[in-house]
């Protein structure tokens, strides 16, 4: 058992390094933004991150069922394996940034950072590489497609991606939280994330005559303040649900009375009963209000990624490895859950391990909370703080495969 102190002078070296290799790094990022590719099969990153990796002395391979590579680096030396991950998919939607290296297709960009995640973790590979003489154990770096929608990381763990591993750990870019800083908390960080979809069934008829038909549309309307009303009356607030109707479409015409109707959105949870106790509860309202009125109705819940929940004592060991690497003060606990959802949730449902928010907000924007968000088009990120990410990356391997507490 190693202790951080003994530690600390390797870890100390690593930002000085990562910001030594921060140049290549950004170029990397870039190369990506620019050709930004979605869902599961990726073959111009997967490109990208392979020759970037080529001539590093790792154990390379790439997946049969997506555009996947996975990494290990082999100390030879007794100690266990701590797996890092980087997402590479990007989001359909068009850019507005106006940087020299945006997108050079309308409807993709890399909007949610994963550019500069799969970046940072072959800055990290380099880094560890360089600094083998300080490792014990394996690391194994998971760069990972899919992450968006499809459940790359679901699909890389039937591959095999998790045999041997013992712990797992992954940065998240932050375009709202101050450059270079990191954020997280023990248990659930992130949402479990769920679709609903809702159709209800009337009979069609005259606009001038609705006593002749069943209008679904009313009920649509009802059924989307009685959802409301179901979770704000059956929620605890302190283990909340967020619901949300984002989508309503019915009829084709104006003096036309449709005979369906269909309601469709997401439900957000942080705990797994609360998450199938609403699920009940959709499916109650709906049928209970459609049946008022005389309506069938059809429910349908597509089951997205669950809960990211991080291991207490694994928070704790990557701050302190963290602040050994950027400085105290540099890690800091958020109080409550983000309501967006990530399949990172499906390693550390698997293994103990994190994820950690990394600030990135650009440097010249004195307000992070104005800043543009993940998953906006205009989206920008302070490319100097992907060093820390790189620094904090090294340092919970270096940690980590020492035995370090």
């Amino acid at each position: 058992m190693t202790s951080l102190e003994d530690l600390q002078p390797a870890l100390s070296d690593l930002l000085s390094a990562a910001q030594d290799q921060l140049p290549e790094i950004v170029a990397l990022r870039r190369r990506i933004h620019q050709e930004p590719e979605l869902g599961l099969e990726l073959p111009l990153t997967q490109a990208a991150v392979l020759e970037s990796l080529d001539g590093l002395g790792l154990e390379v391979s790439i997946g049969t069922g997506l555009s996947s590579v996975v990494a290990d680096l082999d100390t030879g030396r007794a100690g266990p394996t701590i797996l890092l991950r980087g997402d590479m998919d990007a989001l359909p939607m068009h850019e507005d940034t106006g940087v020299e290296f945006k997108s050079r297709h309308d409807d993709r960009m890399h909007s949610c950072g994963h550019d500069a995640h799969t970046a940072m973790l072959v800055g990290a590979a380099k880094l560890l590489v360089d600094n083998r003489v300080d490792l014990c154990g394996r690391v194994r770096f998971m760069f990972q497609p899919g992450e968006e929608h499809d459940g790359g990381a679901a699909l890389m763990i039937d591959e095999g991606v998790l045999d041997g591993v013992d712990a797992a750990f992954a940065i998240h870019v932050a375009p709202n939280l101050f450059p270079g800083l990191i954020a997280s908390r023990p248990g659930p960080l992130l949402a479990a994330a769920d679709e609903f979809h809702i159709r209800i069934i009337g009979k069609g008829g005259h606009a001038s005559t609705p006593h002749w038909a069943t209008d679904p549309i009313p009920v649509a309307c009802e059924i989307v303040t009685a959802l409301q009303a179901m979770i704000t009356r059956s929620v605890d607030a302190f283990n909340p649900a967020v619901l949300t109707v984002a989508q309503i479409s019915a009829g084709t015409t104006h003096n036309v009375i449709p005979e369906t109707a269909r309601l469709s959105g997401t439900l957000r949870t942080v705990d797994e009963s609360v998450r199938h106790d609403v699920w009940t509860s959709i499916k109650r309202v709906a049928e209970g209000v459609a049946s008022a009125h005389g309506c069938d109705v059809e429910v349908n819940i597509a089951e997205g990624y669950p809960v990211t929940t991080n291991n207490q004592g694994f928070v704790e060991f990557a701050q302190k490895a963290t602040e050994a690497a950027i400085g105290q003060g540099k890690f800091f606990q958020i109080p409550a859950p983000v309501m967006g959802a990530e399949d990172f949730s499906y390693v550390l449902n698997r293994i103990p391990g994190a994820m950690v928010f990394l600030g990135a907000c650009p440097a010249e924007n004195p307000d992070p909370f104005s800043a543009p968000s993940c998953h906006s088009n205009r989206m920008i990120l302070d490319e100097p703080s992907m060093a820390a990410g790189i620094a904090v990356h090294a340092a919970v391997a270096v940690a980590f495969g020492n035995g370090a507490d």
